[in-house]
C-alpha cells in the first residue's frame, strides 16, 4: 500500500472501530438493558468527537498540515477516553473511591406518596460496581484498553502524515 493511504487506513480504522465501540455501548443499553452510570455516559463522550473527527481525517487533503493536525487532536482524545476508562474500571476494583454524587437520582416528586412510588421503580446504577464483565474485564476496563488503541493508531497516523517529501524539501533546501 502506498505512502499516502496509510494515512488514510489509520483515520478508517479509528472511525469504523470508534463506532463500533459506541455502538456497542448503545446496544448494551437498549438492547440488553444494562443500565449505564453517570461514568459510563461521560465515557462516551469521547466517542462522540473522535468518530466524527476521524471521518472528517479520512476526508482531508493529503498536503499540507491538517491531517496531522487532526490524527493529533484524535490521539488526545482517545487518550483522555482511556484515562477516563481506566479511572472508572479503578473505581470498579476499589483501588480509588469513585465520584460521591455517581449513582443516579429521581425527579422531583409533587409529594410524599408521588415520592414514595418513584423509590419502588428506581434503580439506582453505581460507578463502583460493574454490570457486565467480559474476561474478567468491565466495560470501563475494556474501554480503557479500545480508547488506548485507537490513540496509538491516531498517533501511527500522525505520523505517517509528516509526509516524507516535504522532510526531504527541507533537506535539500538546508
Amino acid at each position: 500500500m502506498s505512502d499516502l493511504r496509510m494515512p488514510r487506513l489509520a483515520a478508517a480504522l479509528v472511525a469504523c472501530i470508534g463506532a463500533a465501540t459506541i455502538a456497542g455501548a448503545l446496544a448494551s443499553e437498549h438492547v440488553y438493558g444494562l443500565v449505564p452510570c453517570k461514568l459510563c455516559l461521560i465515557e462516551r463522550q469521547p466517542y462522540y468527537v473522535g468518530v466524527p473527527l476521524a471521518i472528517a481525517t479520512l476526508l482531508l487533503p493529503t498536503r499540507g498540515p491538517w491531517r496531522r493536525i487532526a490524527f493529533v487532536l484524535l490521539a488526545l482524545v482517545f487518550l483522555a477516553s482511556a484515562g477516563l476508562g481506566a479511572y472508572h474500571a479503578g473505581a470498579e476494583w476499589g483501588f480509588w473511591p469513585g465520584p460521591t454524587d455517581c449513582g443516579g437520582g429521581a425527579a422531583n416528586a409533587a409529594d410524599v406518596g408521588g415520592f414514595l412510588r418513584q423509590l419502588e421503580s428506581v434503580h439506582v446504577v453505581s460507578c463502583t460496581e460493574a454490570a457486565w464483565r467480559f474476561a474478567g474485564t468491565s466495560l470501563a476496563g475494556w474501554n480503557a484498553v479500545v480508547s488506548a488503541g485507537l490513540a496509538l493508531i491516531a498517533g501511527w497516523g500522525a505520523v505517517l502524515s509528516r509526509g516524507r517529501s516535504s522532510s526531504r524539501a527541507r533537506l535539500v533546501s538546508l
